[in-house]
């Protein structure tokens, strides 16, 4: 990665692409070992993809490896994102220091964050802040995290958290349906909550075509997260479906501007 920070690095993407496309890694050796992860990251690299997220709701151990394995092949920001103090590793770019706003317990709000924040200042990892809503159904990181799942059908509830975390000072508003769910966040939602905010919002969770992804950004998203369906596609196809969706995306979004 270059010195550009990486913040300000998203922020230029989101300027000039309109739509900023993220790989989300888990480096959980039951999925894929540390070099298929690099091999992952280089055809999404190839895809289109503008970044790599490197974290999950468990860790495994593996994510020192993973990262340097990433970071063999491309040269993208790398951005931790932590189920808990345990995702954190002194060889990524940079860490979304985030807090699970919807959580019933202390700690994925605010104490695993205070545990962790000496680590990050110690490796020097750029720190953004981030608010992450989990909804219905959750998945994995509902489950972990212990939240209070945001109701599909009731958008204004994540709009008053999304605007809540804009205020207190965050920099993102992630919203999440949960790893490998089946239904993406509702296109409702997405709209309701970009309107009332002036913060990028990152939607993520069950997006797996073209016209899904084009949906999402019409909608309002400025960051598109994606891990489960390049999981299951990259290694396969060698990208062949993530670039032309990322392709799609980003043509929506450059048409939409």
């Amino acid at each position: 990665m270059t010195k550009t920070k990486v913040w300000n690095y998203l922020m230029e993407a989101i300027k000039n692409d309109i739509a900023v496309h993220i790989t989300l890694i888990d480096p959980d050796p039951i999925k894929q070992t540390a070099q298929e992860a690099g091999t992952i990251a280089k055809y999404a690299a190839e895809a289109g993809t503008d970044a790599f997220m490197v974290g999950g709701s468990t860790a495994f151990g593996i994510l020192d490896e993973t990262i340097l394995e990433i970071k063999k092949h491309v040269d993208l920001p790398v951005i931790l994102f932590p189920g808990n103090v345990a995702g954190i590793s002194k060889y990524a770019d940079a860490v979304f220091f985030m807090s699970v706003l919807n959580s019933r317990n202390p700690y994925y709000i605010i104490r695993a964050q205070l545990t962790g924040a000496q680590a990050v200042k110690m490796f020097g990892l750029e720190p953004i802040g981030m608010a992450y809503l989990i909804l219905e159904p959750g998945g994995t990181a509902g489950y972990m995290g212990e939240a209070q799942l945001l109701p599909r059908n009731k958008p204004q509830i994540a709009a008053a958290y999304a605007l809540a975390a804009q205020y207190i000072g965050f920099k993102l508003v992630y919203l999440e349906g949960g790893s490998g769910v089946e239904r993406e966040v509702p296109l409702d939602m997405i709209s309701t909550v970009s309107s009332i905010i002036d913060i990028p919002l990152i939607v993520g969770g069950g997006i797996e075509s073209p016209e899904q992804a084009i949906a999402v950004v019409r909608a309002g998203a400025k960051m598109l997260v994606q891990g489960t369906f390049i999981e299951k596609t990259v290694l396969e196809d060698n990208g062949a479906k993530l670039a032309k969706l990322i392709k799609a995306m980003k043509r929506e979004a450059k048409a939409k501007s």
